[in-house]
């Protein structure tokens, strides 16, 4: 049996223990990914979270991946708002998903705090070059003359109903007035492989899935969807120079906290996180990962965010998609 003094000192002990427990727990910041790991979308979560350790002390990834991004999205929509735990928001759960879900357990309007964006990724209009030879398709003027002059004759491939290429292919289509079909495939990788084989006509890939094949001269780039041309590829087009002056469409993602989070505590997550895009380290990751950081101020991203959900409500209505 322990003695008084030795059992108080033991207890002693196990308090401060226990103190310095609860104390790592609360410098410990989590940043929720909706996706499994190994995607751009992780990978440039865990390049900020090195770049932000000294201001936030320990940065760990958990990855909550499902549903489109609503399964890991609604985990930091009921997380405590105390700026600990944060989350990757994106085109898809943030945009897009309210409007292709008939239920999703999230509002995306009002139950998060937007922090900063972290990169805008352009898409990029491709060809299997072959066929585009083929065709006599050079560029996104000839493939739309192509298309009025033989309608629903040409088709465009995307990773499933809703996906940022098939609504990019639905917005293309109002916009050029043409008359083409889409062919959903489960997922980006069997969307690729279908163009990369001729199975489709073109594609509206993310650039830096589509990238290695462009410089490998299988797959012709006609153009860029973004408002500005990509510096991975200076000599491609936008859509808008080609013709389509209100086509924009990039792929997004950006970091958000729960609704309520204090503003000193957003405040500090922008300026960390800001930071750390800016650094040589992580600018240069990014451009191995070929995305470009675009960080902004809390109220620009929710600004954003709101702007995004009001375009994609009128291109998902147009294209009739739906995921459930």
């Amino acid at each position: 049996m322990f003695k008084p003094t030795l059992r108080r000192t033991v207890v002693a002990v196990a308090a401060l223990c226990l103190s310095g427990a609860a104390l790592a727990q609360q410098n410990v910041t989590r940043i929720i990914v909706p996706f499994a790991a190994g995607g751009p979308i992780d990978v440039t979560a865990r390049v900020l979270a090195e770049g932000v350790k000294d201001e936030l002390g320990t940065v760990i990834i958990e990855n909550k991946p499902g549903a489109g991004g609503n399964i890991g999205s609604d985990y930091v929509a009921k997380a405590k708002p105390d700026g600990k735990t944060i989350g990757i928001a994106t085109l898809a759960s943030h945009a897009v998903n309210p409007w292709i879900y008939s239920q999703i357990p999230y509002d995306a309007d009002k139950d998060f705090a937007a922090v900063t964006m972290m990169v805008n990724v352009p898409n990029v209009l491709v060809m299997n070059t072959l066929h585009a030879e083929k065709l006599g398709i050079n560029s996104v003027e000839e493939l739309i003359a192509y298309a009025k002059a033989n309608p629903n004759k040409l088709n465009y491939g995307s990773g499933g109903n809703g996906s940022g290429g098939h609504l990019a292919g639905e917005l293309f289509k109002k916009q050029a007035g043409i008359d083409i079909m889409h062919i959903p495939y489960n997922g980006g990788a069997p969307a690729q492989l279908a163009l990369l084989s001729a199975e489709v006509d073109f594609t509206f890939d993310n650039l830096a899935t589509a990238a290695p094949n462009i410089n490998a001269g299988k797959l012709k780039a006609l153009a860029v969807t973004t408002d500005e041309r990509s510096d991975v590829l200076p000599d491609v087009p936008t859509v808008k120079e080609s013709g389509l002056e209100n086509f924009s469409v990039s792929t997004w993602w950006g970091l958000v906290a729960p609704a309520n989070t204090p503003k000193e505590e957003i405040d500090k997550l922008n300026a960390a996180f800001s930071a750390a895009m800016k650094s040589e380290q992580a600018q240069e990751r990014f451009a191995n990962l070929l995305v470009t950081p675009a960080p902004n101020t809390p109220a620009e991203f929710d600004e954003f965010m709101r702007e995004e959900r009001t375009r994609y409500k009128q291109i998902v209505e147009d294209a009739g998609a739906q995921v459930d």
